[in-house]
C-alpha cells in the first residue's frame, strides 16, 4: 500500500471543472439524445412488421424441438425420450416439416432475382447504416474536438492491461491506468448506456452497441441473412440440417437424470457414506445395470439398498457403531 500511495500522490492531477461542465457530461447527453433519434428513426424505417412465414417457423420450430430433446432428454423416461428420438429422425428423414420437400433437387437460380431476398437485404443494409453512421459522426466529433483531453479518473486502481482500452489517444507511458481519455469515454458510454436506453426507450430497442459492432464487421450482410439463409447469402439447403439433426439425435445417448436418486439423496444428507456411490458406479459398468432397467421400480429400489447394505464402507460404518439407514 505504501508504494501504490506514494505513485498516487506523483500522478496527482487537477482536473478543470470545464472539462466535466464542457466535455465530460455534454459527451454523455449527446450520445443518449443520438440512440433515442437512432431508435426512433429506426422503428419508422421498419415499417409494418410482416407476418411470419408458417411453413418457415415451421421448419425452424422442428430444429429447435430436435436441440431440447438433445439437450434436455435427461428430465424424460428411457421411453419416452427414444420415442421423440425415433419420431423426430423419421420425420427429419422424410422432410416432413421442410418447406419445399423438393428444393434440393431443383436447379439453383440466381438468388439476386428473388424480390423476396432483395428486400430483406435492402431493410437489413439500411438499417446497419442507421446505426453505423452515428456512431461514426460521434467519433469524429470527439477526435476533432476533445482529442488528448483526460476527463476522469476511476477511483479503484487497475492492471496495465487496461491502458490501452482506457487512455486511446493519449500517448504516454508513465500516466497512471485509472485515468480515461475522451475517445476511451466515449467507448465506455457506448456499452454502459444500454441500462439507461432500456429505461427509457424499453427492453427490444434499436440503440444496441453490440447491434452496432456487428453491422460495422458484417457492412449490412449480416442482417440480410436470416435464419434460412447461409453464410454466402444463398437459400440454405434445409434438408442438409435436418439430416446433420438426425445423426446428431441418433448418436445422443438416454441417461435418466433420477436414476439411482435415492442413494444420491441419502449421501448427500449424511446418511450413507459417499463410497456407496463409487461402488454403484462400479456395478453399474461392470453390467449390472442392464438387469436393474428390466426390472421393476420397486425391485430396483429393493437392489439399490442391498447394494449399499452391502457395500464395504457401510460393513465398516456397522462395526464402529455408526447409525446407518
Amino acid at each position: 500500500m505504501g508504494a501504490w500511495t506514494v505513485l498516487q500522490e506523483r500522478q496527482a492531477m487537477l482536473l478543470d471543472p470545464a472539462i466535466r461542465d464542457w466535455v465530460l457530461i455534454p459527451i454523455m447527453i449527446v450520445m443518449v439524445l443520438v440512440g433515442i433519434v437512432r431508435h426512433q428513426v429506426t422503428v419508422l424505417l421498419n415499417g409494418t412488421p410482416k407476418k411470419a412465414d408458417l411453413k418457415s417457423a415451421r421448419e425452424t420450430k422442428a430444429l429447435q424441438r430436435g436441440g431440447i430433446l438433445r439437450a434436455h432428454g435427461t428430465h424424460l423416461p428411457e421411453h419416452a425420450f427414444e420415442a421423440r428420438k425415433t419420431f423426430l429422425s423419421d420425420a427429419f428423414e422424410k422432410g416432413t416439416y421442410e418447406k419445399d420437400p423438393n428444393a434440393s433437387s431443383k436447379p439453383k437460380g440466381n438468388v439476386m432475382q428473388d424480390p423476396a431476398y432483395v428486400e430483406t437485404m435492402m431493410d437489413g443494409m439500411k438499417k446497419n447504416m442507421m446505426n453505423i453512421i452515428p456512431q461514426t459522426v460521434i467519433m469524429a466529433w470527439i477526435n476533432f474536438f476533445f482529442s488528448g483531453f483526460v476527463l476522469i479518473k476511476l477511483p479503484f486502481p487497475l492492471t496495465i492491461r487496461f491502458k490501452s482500452m482506457l487512455q486511446r489517444g493519449i500517448e504516454t507511458s508513465d500516466m497512471d491506468v485509472s485515468w480515461v481519455s475522451s475517445l476511451s469515454w466515449y467507448f465506455l458510454n457506448l456499452f454502459g448506456l444500454q441500462s439507461v436506453f432500456t429505461l427509457i426507450l424499453g427492453s427490444g430497442h434499436a440503440a444496441d452497441a453490440m447491434r452496432d459492432m456487428q453491422a460495422m464487421s458484417t457492412m449490412g450482410m449480416g442482417a440480410a441473412a436470416g435464419p434460412q439463409m447461409g453464410p454466402t447469402g444463398q437459400p440454405a439447403d434445409m434438408h442438409k440440417i435436418f439430416l446433420s439433426e438426425k445423426e446428431n439425435l441418433d448418436l445422443t445417448e438416454h441417461e435418466w437424470g433420477l436414476e439411482n436418486v435415492e442413494m444420491r439423496v441419502l449421501v448427500k444428507y449424511g446418511k450413507l457414506p459417499r463410497s456407496v456411490l463409487v461402488d454403484y458406479k462400479k456395478a453399474k459398468s461392470l453390467g449390472s445395470a442392464s438387469s436393474q432397467s428390466a426390472s421393476s421400480p420397486s425391485s430396483a429400489s429393493a437392489q439399490i439398498a442391498a447394494a449399499a447394505s452391502s457395500s464395504p464402507a457401510v460393513t465398516a460404518g456397522k462395526k464402529k457403531g455408526r447409525r446407518q439407514v
